[in-house]
C-alpha cells in the first residue's frame, strides 16, 4: 500500500491484522483533507478522488475534510497523532504523523492532510482520530477569556499562555476519537468515495459541574457519504437601517451572532446552529451552514435572541430543496427589530 501526502513525500500506510501480518491483496487509495464548515457544523471530513490520480484494480480514492461550528469557545486546538480505519480484518493507519490545528481557523476552507493512501477494499466499522492533546480558550463574562488545556505543558499552547484549568480528553490518546458514521459501516469497493465528517465544537466541550475549573471534551462527531448528503446554507444579514435592541438579561445590544438558524421539516426541528459572523468589520453579515443533510425539502428559520422581535424580508420558514452532493443557499435579511413587548 502506498501513501502520498498532498504536501510532502510518499510514506506507507500501515496494516495490522492482529493475528496475521499478511497485507491485504486488494487495496484502495485514500485522500484526506481538513476543513471547517460553519452551520450545524461539527468536525468534518470530505473524501473525494483527486484530478491527478484514479483508482486502480481493487482500490478506491478517499478524501476527508473537517468541518465545525462555533460557540463561546474562541479557540479549539487539538493535536492529531494518528488517523485510522478499523475493520474486521484489522486496523489500517491512514496517517501517523502528528498535526496540530485550531478547528476554529478552518472557516470555509480546506486543508489537505492525506492523498492517495491505498487501504484494503472491504467494510470498515470505525474511523478514529487519536488526539494526544489540546486546549480551548473560552470567552468569559466581561470580555475576558480563560484557557483550559490537556496539560500545562501541552506543546500546542501559545507562547506565554496561562492555563487556568484542565481539559479532560478521556481515552482519545489511546483508542482514539470515534467518528459516528451514518451508515452502519464504511463499505468500499473499486470506486471513488467521498465522506464528510462533521465535528460540532459548540456541543463538544462542556464545563464540569461544580467549581472544579475543568472542562471535558465530549465530541459530537458524525460522518457520512458526501454523495448521498446535501449542504444547506443561510446567508443572514441585518439591514443597514436596523439597530438591534438589547436581549432579555443582556447589558448591550444584540449582535448577529446571538441569532440562530433552525432547519425544520414540517413541525420537526432537524438542527439548529448559531449564526457565524466571519468578519468583525462587517457585524451585520453572517451565515449558517448545515452539512450531512439528507436530500429533501426543508424550512429554514431565523431565531432571534430572547426578548428581540424581528421581521425579515423573506417569509419564514424559507423553503429549500436539498440535493445530494450539492449546496443550496438562501438569503435571510432582518428588516426591523424591536424589544419584545
Amino acid at each position: 500500500m502506498s501513501f502520498r501526502s498532498l504536501n510532502g513525500p510518499a510514506t506507507v500506510a500501515s496494516y495490522d491484522s492482529g493475528s496475521s501480518s499478511r497485507p491485504p491483496e486488494a487495496s484502495r487509495r485514500v485522500a484526506m483533507r481538513f476543513t471547517r464548515l460553519m452551520g450545524t457544523a461539527a468536525l468534518g471530513m470530505l473524501a473525494a478522488c483527486s484530478d491527478s490520480a484514479s483508482p486502480g484494480n481493487g482500490s478506491s480514492l478517499l478524501t476527508l475534510q473537517l468541518t465545525d461550528a462555533p460557540g463561546d469557545v474562541t479557540a479549539a486546538v487539538v493535536t492529531i497523532d494518528e488517523i485510522y480505519l478499523q475493520g474486521a480484518d484489522g486496523r489500517v493507519t491512514l496517517r501517523s504523523a502528528d498535526t496540530t490545528l485550531n478547528l476554529l481557523d478552518l472557516t470555509d476552507t480546506s486543508t489537505a492532510l492525506l492523498s492517495d493512501v491505498e487501504v484494503p477494499s472491504g467494510a470498515y466499522e470505525q474511523l478514529r482520530f487519536v488526539i494526544s492533546g489540546g486546549y480551548i480558550e473560552v470567552e468569559e463574562a466581561g470580555g475576558t477569556s480563560r484557557i483550559y488545556a490537556s496539560s500545562p505543558a501541552y506543546a500546542g499552547l501559545p507562547d506565554g499562555a496561562t492555563v487556568h484549568g484542565d481539559l479532560q480528553m478521556p481515552s482519545f490518546a489511546q483508542s482514539g476519537l470515534k467518528v459516528e458514521i451514518e451508515e452502519e459501516e464504511l463499505d468500499f469497493e473499486d470506486e471513488s468515495v467521498t465522506l464528510l465528517v462533521d465535528f460540532d465544537v459548540s456541543r463538544s466541550f462542556g464545563r464540569q459541574a461544580g467549581n472544579s475549573g475543568k472542562w471535558v471534551m465530549r465530541p459530537v462527531v458524525k460522518g457520512g457519504r458526501i454523495e448521498a448528503a446535501a449542504v444547506i446554507r443561510a446567508d443572514v444579514t441585518v439591514a443597514d437601517t436596523v439597530t438591534l435592541p438589547t436581549p432579555t438579561g443582556g447589558t448591550e445590544a444584540a449582535a448577529l451572532d446571538d441569532f440562530r438558524v433552525r432547519l425544520v421539516q414540517g413541525t420537526t426541528t432537524v438542527a439548529e446552529v448559531p449564526v457565524v459572523v466571519p468578519d468583525a468589520t462587517k457585524p451585520k453579515v453572517g451565515f449558517a451552514r448545515f452539512v450531512l443533510v439528507a436530500p429533501g425539502t426543508y424550512g429554514v428559520q431565523l431565531v432571534a435572541p430572547t426578548g428581540v422581535t424581528i421581521t425579515t424580508r423573506e417569509a419564514l420558514p424559507v423553503s429549500v430543496d436539498a440535493v445530494a452532493g450539492a449546496t443550496r443557499s438562501t438569503p435571510i435579511q432582518v428588516t426591523s427589530a424591536r424589544p419584545t413587548s
